[in-house]
């Protein structure tokens, strides 16, 4: 099964209601679609969200990313050898790091069909369901009590509450929506960078002391300010857990070692794709630190990907926050994973089971 043709497409899903974050307002899913096509008639299928705030990668950087420097590299080359197309791809520049996740995922797509097994399964098995939180947007506190009662009696029993624009009006946020969900759900904060360290410690202390349980503080301060993000996590109780603080193996090797973080948010538009994400969790695992799997604002195509990830390194991720189709309007995807409101499962189709993708708009290159 050699690589003949890598082509794109725009794919666009309207989201159920606005993702308001402390970075950003997003109304509609706009992916990138990578699809490789193979000499045996295969077809793998990958994904890739223009979220230049963290990332860095926009819609045109993440096509001329591929179309320039990856694919030349991957025709011809055959999917038994996963290992050298992988170091190929991660290789071919640097970080662009949502470009090489969307290659990477169809690159796996394909291993699994190779072998004609679900890819959880030849990434080492597991059990095929998991459970994934869902998020609520920072908004009005009415809104996000609301929305938050919603999600629960939809069954979730964890929620991401966004959080970050204004440190008064958040922690009256927070108490409000776990007064409302007491005892029916868990409460993730995520501040989106929103925080400084200060705030961060003021926020939780006021929190905790008025007896508000949370499982976790999601990257309280900027991305670089490490210092910062230890400085938290060893004065809150609550667990803290580094997001955008680190995107590859060795970021996470570095905050394990300065203890400047709990848990680890592995998200593969952050890794650059499986293969790093792989190496995350087995770093985690080895230094008996827990992981989150996340997802940026992605269809069930990468999204899926994530789910094979998280099913087959189970030991360590424990956490899921796959929420981005349980978001949208629509599932664009016929086949693969199967989303259900909280529930998540795979079948057993090859790879992750794709067959068609719906309303994919074909980009000229």
């Amino acid at each position: 099964m050699k690589i003949t043709h890598i082509e794109f497409g725009m794919l666009r899903v309207p989201l159920k209601t606005p993702f308001k974050t402390a970075l950003r307002t997003v109304e509609m899913i706009e992916d990138v679609v990578v699809i490789i096509r193979t000499d045996s008639g295969n077809v793998g299928y990958g994904e890739a969200p223009a979220t230049a705030v963290i990332t860095g990668d926009t819609h045109g950087s993440i096509v001329e990313a591929i179309d320039k420097f990856i694919a030349p590299r991957l025709i011809g080359q055959d999917i038994a050898n996963l290992n050298r197309i992988t170091q190929l791809i991660q290789t071919a520049l640097e970080k662009n790091t949502s470009a090489k996740a969307a290659v990477e995922i169809a690159v796996y797509d394909l291993f699994g069909q190779l072998y004609n097994a679900p890819l959880y399964k030849v990434l080492g098995g597991g059990e095929p369901v998991i459970t994934t939180d869902i998020t609520i947007s920072v908004d009005h506190i009415d809104k996000m009590v609301a929305d938050s009662l919603s999600a629960v009696d939809r069954g979730f029993e964890s929620l991401k509450i966004k959080v970050g624009k204004d440190i008064g009006v958040d922690i009256e946020r927070i108490k409000a929506i776990y007064a409302a969900v007491e005892g029916r759900a868990l409460l993730r904060l995520d501040a989106n960078q929103g925080w400084t360290a200060k705030q961060a410690v003021y926020a939780m202390h006021t929190l905790e002391d008025a007896g508000v349980l949370l499982e976790l503080l999601e990257q309280p301060v900027k991305a670089q300010d490490i210092d910062g993000l230890k400085y938290v996590t060893d004065r809150v109780h609550t667990p803290v857990m580094a997001d955008e603080s680190v995107f590859g193996p060795m970021e996470v090797v570095e905050l394990i070692k300065l203890r400047a973080a709990d848990i680890i948010n592995i998200k593969l538009m952050k890794t650059g794709g499986i293969s790093n994400a792989i190496r995350i969790a087995d770093i985690a695992a080895l230094y008996g630190v827990e992981c989150m799997i996340g997802c940026m604002l992605e269809t069930s195509i990468s999204v899926a990907a994530a789910v094979h990830v998280a099913v087959a390194k189970s030991n360590v991720i424990t956490k899921v926050d796959l929420d981005g189709p349980s978001l949208s309007q629509f599932n664009p995807v016929d086949g693969g994973v199967i989303f259900n409101e909280s529930e998540i499962s795979i079948t057993d189709a090859p790879g992750l089971g794709i067959r068609e993708i719906r309303g994919l708009e074909p980009i000229r290159v």
